[in-house]
């Protein structure tokens, strides 16, 4: 195939990223631009050009995104004939979250990151119970001190590589300042006691080991060219395990769009993004506007929002899509009255054959489902909400944790959970005991049944390191009586049926990690098992339930970031709600003043063929009812692009949003 015709589906800007394979790249990648498409095809065209594809790093930041990074690069790899080095035969490139990549670092560095072999990754609930403990013992009620909201500010603050020592000279003497130091100290006593790493961490620790000279030169020359999807949403310790593998060979590649920086309430810096060509020198910036998802009216009121903010680089998005639908726009006289009109709506396109699952419905705050839901669930409508995770059912996260506990027994979180499961007659006398190392003390009958508790956990480990992960995950279900208990609950079948479900799943790294295939790189079971344990624990919200049940999706516009649908409804459009009402906090920054914006215009992007907008003269919110005026963004609209929506029996009331027609 000749050189010209190589990439004939990219376009000219696309290509151009694609070919600029050696030093600082910045593509700078508008909403429904392909830039996934562009970077695999980057990635493909490096390994014709001779790199070893075991010597290319992508990374972006949900495992969704990896994940569908991943099987892009596969299909490319197997589907070109001219690929003289199958992807199989000695390695692959390495795509993965953030958060993957530090705990595939802080794995291979276990020693020098101060962790055993077997460390365990807590997810939010787990650190959320440590903190909540923390508090109790200092004596602060939790419920006056939100645990969430302080595990928020340690996690904002290890992003911005600050360590708890430096966190009690910042804070001084301020009285909510000295409490969360005093939780943050257990905090961190409870997981190296645990042998624990939180998500916050494997990105700090890896980052940390990356400032050793040996590892990074270690990692610089593994990854010599590197792909960063989403810079835009990095904070600073992402930006230092960038910039640290990068250093020696520069050959960096930046992806992002500084008008999608939604994350900031999560530390992500745009400063990152906007400051990229000042921290690589001599790099080339390429630019997709080429919008290949929505319409040239969807577009067009995109790029009017946008263009009023300030901290951006200067585009325009365009397509070559048809005109399309006006925006249709929905005034409703409560949140109530809002949810009605946007069920029958659904109704209306679901009639004239539009499948649910194309109809996403997008709220600022998650307190607005509820309203939305009633309504659904009255006119027996499907709907599915974005953010149920598999991984958080229970029966799940017990099979789990009795493999986590097996290869960690310093895992107390973990024992806590699986002691009683099912239930063994184990009190919280006896937890507190073995948990205090006072297990002699037990009386003699107790000493027996732990005894046994830890026979059956050998088997387990045993049976996990010499047998497949599907396998291991039954065997469990079988060996501890969690089947048989299941069997007499009322949700008994589904809950059985969720276990056989995960070790579906697990059957994915049954072939991954079969011993001595040195056709696909894979080890031993031991790796598959904790390779499973590791992706299990990073499961995001956005990575969703077992199944994609059929159903119109419900989400907050945060969560809808990424995807795409055909008909949008964004709902509760009004000032004080979104934008949300930052009025009284006196230290928002210019960068976190144009984060509303950003936000409503990442809600317009996802839609395809027709956007819906709605919002109510009155609304209840925490049990105030009070009267609302239209959003500015609604206002902001040009009256062209408009059209009002109507119920047939909608009540007669004066609009407050005048449209010319």
């Amino acid at each position: 195939m000749e050189e010209k015709n190589k990439f004939f589906e990219l376009n000219e800007a696309q290509r151009k990223a694609v070919e600029a394979t050696e030093g600082p790249l910045l593509v700078l990648a508008g909403a429904g631009a392909g830039k996934t498409k562009t970077i695999t095809y980057r990635i493909l065209n490096l390994i014709q050009k001779g790199v070893a594809p075991e010597n290319i790093l992508a990374v972006t930041f949900t495992n969704k995104a990896a994940k569908e990074m991943g099987e892009r690069i596969t299909k490319l790899l197997g589907d070109t004939a001219e690929i003289n080095r199958p992807i199989s035969i000695k390695g692959k490139p390495f795509v993965a979250t953030f958060h993957g990549l530090g705990a595939y670092i802080i794995k291979e560095n276990f020693r020098e990151a101060g962790v055993k072999k077997y460390f365990s990754i807590y997810d939010r609930d787990d650190s959320k119970r440590i903190v909540k403990a923390s508090l109790v013992k200092n004596g602060y009620d939790p419920k006056q001190f939100e645990p969430g909201k302080i595990l928020g500010i340690i996690s904002r603050e290890k992003g911005n590589f600050v360590s708890v020592e430096e966190y009690s000279q910042k804070a001084g003497g301020e009285y909510f300042g000295g409490i969360v130091f005093k939780v943050w100290q257990d905090y961190e006593i409870d997981l190296r006691k645990e042998n624990a790493l939180d998500f916050d961490d494997l990105l700090l620790v890896s980052a940390k080991l990356l400032q050793k000279e040996e590892i990074r030169k270690f990692y610089s020359e593994k990854w010599k060219y590197i792909h960063i999807d989403e810079y835009q949403d990095t904070n600073k310790v992402q930006y230092q395990i960038a910039e640290a593998i990068a250093r020696e060979h520069q050959n960096i590649c930046a992806v992002g769009d500084v008008d999608q920086n939604i994350y900031t309430w999560r530390n992500a810096s745009i400063k990152n993004i906007l400051h990229f060509e000042k921290d690589y020198k001599n790099s080339q910036l390429v630019v997709l506007e080429e919008n290949y998802r929505s319409t040239k009216t969807i577009l067009e009121v995109a790029n009017r929002i946008i263009e009023k903010n300030k901290l951006r680089m200067e585009r325009k998005l365009v397509t070559q899509n048809a005109e399309g639908d006006k925006v249709g726009i929905f005034e409703a006289l409560t949140e109530n009255h809002e949810a009605v009109f946007v069920v029958e709506k659904i109704k209306e396109l679901q009639k004239n054959g539009v499948p649910l699952s194309e109809i996403a419905v997008l709220y600022r705050a998650n307190f607005q489902s509820r309203v939305l839901e009633e309504e659904f669930l009255s006119k027996n409508v499907p709907y599915q909400v974005l953010g149920t995770r598999f991984f958080e059912r229970k029966e799940v996260k017990d099979i789990l944790a009795f493999v986590r506990f097996c290869l960690n027994p310093d895992s107390i979180s973990d024992l806590k959970r699986i002691i009683n499961v099912p239930p063994r007659g184990i009190g919280k006398t006896t937890l507190l005991k073995i948990v205090e190392g006072k297990e002699d003390s037990l009386p003699a009958a107790m000493k027996i049944k732990m005894g046994n508790f830890r026979v059956l956990l050998r088997r387990i480990k045993n049976f996990a390191l010499g047998n497949p992960p599907s396998k291991t995950i039954l065997y469990i279900a079988e060996e501890v009586g969690l089947n048989k208990n299941l069997e007499k609950s009322e949700e008994g079948t589904e809950r059985i049926e969720n276990i056989k479900e995960l070790a579906a799943l697990a059957s994915r790294y049954d072939k991954l990690f079969a011993p001595n295939d040195i056709e696909i790189g894979g080890n031993s079971w031991e790796e598959g098992i904790q390779k499973l344990l590791e992706d299990t624990s990073l499961a995001s919200d956005q990575d969703g339930d077992k199944e994609e049940k059929d159903g119109a999706r419900l989400m907050t516009v945060h969560a809808s970031k990424g995807l795409e649908f055909s008909y949008v409804f964004i709902t509760g459009l009004e000032e004080g709600l979104f934008p949300h009402d930052r009025n009284n906090d006196e230290n928002v920054s210019d960068e976190e003043a144009e984060e509303e914006r950003r936000l409503f215009y990442v809600a317009i992007t996802r839609a395809k063929k027709k956007l819906f907008l709605s919002y109510a003269q009155s609304r209840t919110i925490f049990g105030n009812r009070g009267s609302n005026i239209p959003s500015e963004f609604v206002l902001e609209i040009p009256d062209e692009f408009l059209e009002h929506e109507f119920l047939d029996y909608t009540p007669k009331h004066k609009p407050l949003l005048h449209i010319e027609f």
